[in-house]
């Protein structure tokens, strides 16, 4: 029985019990000092309607505390259930105690006023202001009680709302355990494919760095062999004297010695290229590009000998003249990789088979004459080859060979330098038998033992080659 029904009936026995009272005779007569009992004290049935009203009262009150019992049992289970969410109910926990709290208030109130009630019942002369200001209060209460109530369902909605999202997380939580198993499993299976991916790649890896290997040994097979073809395939000798025009270099060697009453001065100039060993770079001239003279001139001591190498508009001195063992008549300028870069002309290669083709090219570069010629290894003298200076070629007119020319292989690699008109120093090693220091600043010393050890030295060469 809950606490509005209580109140209903206790409201019906009181209205019950005031109409039954007869107040009339309850009041004293005037001048009268007795006091006369009521006549509801001495009525028969008074004591039956209270004990009807008290009994009625117990058990609501004992149906009451049952509700309550079995309210804090339900809270307590929920409690039980609602362990994740004891901080988001603390709040309702605390006002549902309060609310327990000012439900006990309200109980012994209404205890007080069951007492009163009964006072009032053993006192008849209770006024009438007496019995509104209780109906008053009863009607706070009943208010009071109302709210309490509907805060108290409150909570309850609020538990039931609490209990559904545990339900809800409870099913999200099995579902997310699914899915974990669910995925589990599919990384089990993206590992074995991974796995199975790793193993093909490296057998891919395999077969490429084996076709890459394939594909670099025919790279290198198909290099050497355009090499072998380049090596192999003439160039026309056209070319050959065209690249030559173009990188022909301008030599001019000055020299200044005593005589009967100034200095006597020479100079020449010429027209060369640049050759390298494949460890520095020359510039190569033949003894008749320079005044030198080592057949008719009897040595003589130079004061001062100086040089410039030129190329277009760079220009550039002369720092060495060196005098080949190969040949004394055979000169070099050693060119820095400094000055070669900013001379700009080409570097020519030695020829590494020069003996390939029978036939060669020579450029003379004073009167700008070529053709093709061929040649002929000579047993006697083995650093030399020797060319027919009788011979017309058959493409560019008469043209016989002359000391100074240049003789280049048919691939365009450079041979050597005609000694004479007859025979080609061939090229290899340009190790010198003499160096002479040049410049303007050199003072020379000393050259006549030099020219005379060179001219010494080419007198005792075969007549053929002198």
């Amino acid at each position: 029985m809950n606490k509005t029904l209580l109140l209903i009936i206790c409201d019906f026995l009181l209205l019950n019990l005031l109409a039954l009272t007869s107040w009339e005779k309850a009041e004293p007569q005037r001048g009268t000092i007795e006091s006369v009992a009521p006549t509801s004290l001495t009525s028969p049935a008074a004591p039956s309607i209270n004990a009807d009203m008290v009994e009625l009262m117990r058990v609501s009150l004992e149906d009451e505390r049952v509700t309550r019992e079995q309210l804090a049992a339900q809270l307590g289970s929920t409690q039980g259930t609602l362990s994740e969410r004891e901080k988001a109910l603390a709040q309702a926990e605390m006002q549902r105690n309060q609310l327990q709290g000012a439900l006990a208030t309200t109980t012994s109130t209404v205890k007080e006023l069951e007492k009163k009630y009964s006072a009032a019942t053993d006192e008849a002369f209770l006024s009438k202001e007496q019995l509104a200001k209780m109906q008053r209060e009863l009607d706070e209460r009943r208010a009071e009680t109302e709210r309490q109530a509907a805060e108290v369902a409150r909570l309850g909605r609020q538990n039931a709302e609490a209990t559904q999202r545990i339900e809800n997380l409870s099913v999200a939580v099995r579902v997310a355990e699914q899915e974990k198993q669910f995925l589990g499993q599919n990384l089990e299976q993206a590992r074995g494919q991974i796995e199975v991916e790793r193993q093909e790649r490296f057998k891919v890896q395999e077969q490429t760095t084996q076709l890459a290997q394939g594909v670099g040994q025919l790279a290198e097979r198909s290099t050497a062999l355009t090499k072998e073809l380049r090596d192999n395939r003439p160039v026309n000798p056209n070319v050959i004297f065209s690249e030559f025009l173009t990188s022909r270099v301008q030599m001019q060697v000055t020299t200044q010695r005593p005589g009967l009453f100034s200095p006597n001065f020479r100079e020449r100039d010429s027209q060369t290229v640049l050759v390298s060993d494949g460890r520095q770079t020359f510039a190569l001239m033949h003894v008749s590009d320079t005044p030198f003279d080592l057949v008719r001139e009897i040595p003589l001591n130079y004061q001062k000998i100086t040089g410039r190498l030129a190329f277009g508009s760079i220009s550039a001195p002369m720092t060495e003249l060196r005098f080949l063992n190969l040949d004394p008549r055979v000169l070099v300028v050693p060119v820095n990789e400094t000055l070669a870069a900013q001379l700009g002309a080409k570097i020519y290669r030695l020829a590494a088979d020069p003996f390939k083709f029978p036939e060669v090219v020579l450029i003379r570069a004073e009167d700008g004459k070529y053709g093709e010629i061929p040649f002929r290894l000579d047993a006697a003298n083995p650093g030399f080859v020797r060319v027919d200076n009788r011979i017309v070629t058959r493409l560019f007119g008469e043209f016989s060979p002359k000391r100074g020319d240049l003789m280049f292989a048919k691939t365009g690699e450079l041979i050597g330098l005609m000694v004479n008109n007859e025979f080609c120093a061939v090229l290899g090693d340009f190790g010198s038998s003499h160096t002479l220091t040049v410049g303007e600043g050199v003072v020379q010393q000393n050259t006549e033992a030099v020219f005379r050890d060179l001219t010494n030295r080419l007198q005792r060469l075969p007549q053929r080659l002198q």
